[in-house]
């Protein structure tokens, strides 16, 4: 997928978390209270949520192998509405703008979809804003936008996310189902991303941390042991699940082992470093492959090697201490014109190339900003 390459999207979240990245805080230890799902949606933050304890919880009966294929959304959507958290949709990568973080997103029919993502299709830039829990009703969340994004052309898609966690199985899913569609996950300065919401920022191409992100040990609500033995044969289970989910999102399965030695009631935060080495910030490895192999089939291995070579040179030259979003993007649209960008044969798959398209945008031919355009029709003229 175009969007899975080299997105503004990802420049600009990779600039935010150099900036931000020096108040990411070393291994902490943080306390946090039982872990039992509220059967009302939660009011406070997810922040007060991770001092609850709405952290990794399973119910579902434990299998061997990976789950099945739910497949594609019937063209007749069934009733649902974002119920253990909220959702914005924008259409700005950044939340800092007059738009914030968009209009509200509660009912998930088709044409509440629609309607909120209509305003995007003009750019192709979409951000999903969501806290609160992750239950069955985030994953019906990201599948249906991202099903609506796809039908409009909207390939540049940012989950916004801060949440202390939820249901294991309902992270899974919502995982593989960003994982097929092409999102950037962003855990912004102030947001949180504890426990079973840990899954969820694995399956992202790309992952940008300005915010917390910790775990904690699993928890069986649904078991039914009576000794250590017989729960740690349950979690055994739970936890060969979850591995291979890691395993094929590019995260490195210790993230598992570590989670299995933190009580439930504690939470351990993840420093910077220990956020790449686990891979679980900037490029998704198993994504960025997948993407190597696809992009050099269709642009050939000069395209490849020039991308890489920019991208180096945008990590040195352009995210230096200090400099803001405007100095940082001017600088990579100056320095792609040293690398030969964008690309005459694969223009869309050049690095920044949502500027272009977001300048044939603003100006467009037959538009009043375009000098060279022909006077507008007179009334009653075909268009």
């Amino acid at each position: 997928m175009l969007s899975r390459l080299f997105s503004l999207t990802s420049l600009l979240l990779l600039a935010m978390l150099a900036l931000a990245g020096c108040r990411m805080d070393t291994p902490d230890v943080a306390p946090d209270a039982l872990a039992q799902a509220p059967v009302e949606p939660p009011k406070d933050t997810p922040a007060q949520q991770a001092e609850r304890g709405d952290g990794a919880v399973s119910t579902d009966p434990v299998v061997v192998g990976a789950p099945k294929s739910e497949g594609a959304l019937p063209t007749e959507w069934p009733t649902a509405k974002v119920a253990s958290g909220t959702a914005h949709v924008s259409c700005q990568a950044d939340y800092t703008t007059e738009d914030g973080d968009g209009v509200p997103l509660e009912s998930l029919a088709f044409f509440s979809v629609v309607d909120a993502l209509s305003p995007c299709q003009k750019g192709g830039v979409l951000r999903l804003r969501y806290q609160g829990k992750i239950a069955a009703d985030f994953t019906d969340l990201v599948q249906r936008v991202a099903d609506i994004a796809d039908r409009m052309g909207i390939h540049k898609r940012i989950l916004d996310l801060d949440s202390a966690g939820g249901q294991v199985e309902d992270a899974i899913r919502a995982g593989d189902a960003i994982g097929a569609s092409g999102w950037t996950i962003w855990v912004r300065e102030g947001s949180v991303c504890h426990s079973a919401c840990v899954f969820v920022l694995g399956a992202g191409d790309n992952r940008m941390i300005s915010g917390k992100v910790g775990v904690h040990r699993i928890i069986r609500m649904s078991s039914t042991a009576t000794t250590r033995s017989e729960l740690n044969e349950e979690l055994r289970g739970v936890y060969d699940r979850v591995k291979d989910y890691l395993s094929r999102n590019g995260v490195a399965v210790a993230v598992a082992d570590l989670m299995m030695t933190v009580p439930n009631r504690r939470l351990r935060l993840l420093s910077k470093d220990e956020l790449q080495e686990y891979g679980l910030d900037g490029t998704n490895a198993a994504q960025d492959d997948l993407d190597r192999l696809q992009l050099m089939r269709r642009c050939g291995a000069d395209f490849v090697n020039r991308r890489d070579a920019f991208m180096r040179s945008f990590d040195t030259e352009c995210k230096t201490a200090g400099a803001g979003l405007d100095e940082m993007q001017a600088c990579g649209l100056e320095l792609r014109g040293r690398f030969q960008f964008p690309d005459a044969k694969c223009p869309a798959d050049s690095p920044l190339s949502e500027f272009d398209r977001l300048a044939d945008v603003e100006v467009a031919p037959g538009s009043p900003d375009d000098a060279t355009s022909a006077p507008p029709p007179e009334a009653g003229t075909a268009h």
